[in-house]
């Protein structure tokens, strides 16, 4: 194999373009993977996906060609070996381990996700990464069946997202939707409750039993849901604080929720 020992190689850019950008990740259908535990987690859950892996020369002498593409489609799954520089200058970590891949967007509808759901993470206008990754891994550790979200979110194959999730983005189906209004009210008709987490007014979470089938709704960092959306709840909860704090971390809160919700 050819080792790739430039920048300027169109494959390393166009990684670069797909780290870099949501535009180029929704021109291609395709983002970025990165990290050992990731792509083992890939090849377990979604090896259908993995489009093309890059190794490092260091992380390639201690892990054979055949070990790598071991569990992938190996007819369709290329190997790029790349020198270790320019692995590092691409790499979005501190300490790279030395293999990322391009991998093919899962497909979800909103229609599938209903489909059997008894319990679904419904998220407006969340903006920080940290937080979208955080609250998907917290939501497959809570069983919910579906994540769905407004268009406004941030994008979930931001490579700090797909850090965050830990793998989860391949386990747990999730949408964005064109109409928040239109989507909770498809919920509802579902036998869905919906309940709004809310910090002025509503029933405090500690007392409340939460119905076998729920839909728990988590707003924007900053502004909390809009009040479109706590309209098409069904109910209002919240989460009792002591001291000064007047809100918690929306990754944090929704965890509460979907583990009260159980």
């Amino acid at each position: 194999m050819e080792i790739i020992t430039s920048s300027k190689n169109e494959k390393i850019k166009n990684i670069t373009a797909l780290l870099s950008t949501k535009k180029e990740r929704d021109k291609q259908g395709l983002f970025v993977i990165e990290g050992l535990r990731i792509f083992q987690d890939t090849l377990k859950t979604a090896p259908r996906y993995i489009k093309d892996i890059f190794v490092s020369e260091s992380f390639l002498k201690e892990h054979p060609e055949t070990e790598i593409l071991s569990g992938t489609d190996e007819k369709e799954v290329k190997l790029y070996p790349v020198k270790d520089s320019i692995f590092d200058s691409i790499s979005g970590t501190v300490t790279p381990q030395g293999i990322l891949c391009t991998v093919k967007k899962p497909g979800h509808s909103l229609e599938e996700i209903l489909t059997d759901a008894k319990k679904l993470l419904v998220l407006e206008n969340i903006q920080d990464p940290g937080n979208l990754g955080t609250m998907l891994r917290t939501a497959e550790a809570a069983g919910v069946s579906g994540i769905v979200l407004s268009r406004d979110c941030a994008d979930i194959y931001n490579p700090k997202v797909i850090r965050s999730t830990m793998g989860s983005v391949f386990r747990v189906p999730f949408v964005y939707v064109p109409s928040f209004t239109e989507a909770l009210r498809s919920i509802k008709e579902q036998g869905i409750t919906v309940y709004a987490a809310y910090l002025h007014g509503g029933e405090s979470v500690s007392g409340v039993q939460f119905d076998e089938k729920c839909a728990i709704m988590i707003g924007n960092e900053g502004n909390g849901l809009s009040d479109t959306a706590v309209a098409e709840a069904d109910k209002r909860v919240f989460i009792p604080m002591a001291g000064q704090i007047e809100s918690l971390n929306a990754a944090i809160a929704a965890a509460i929720l979907l583990f009260h919700g159980i």
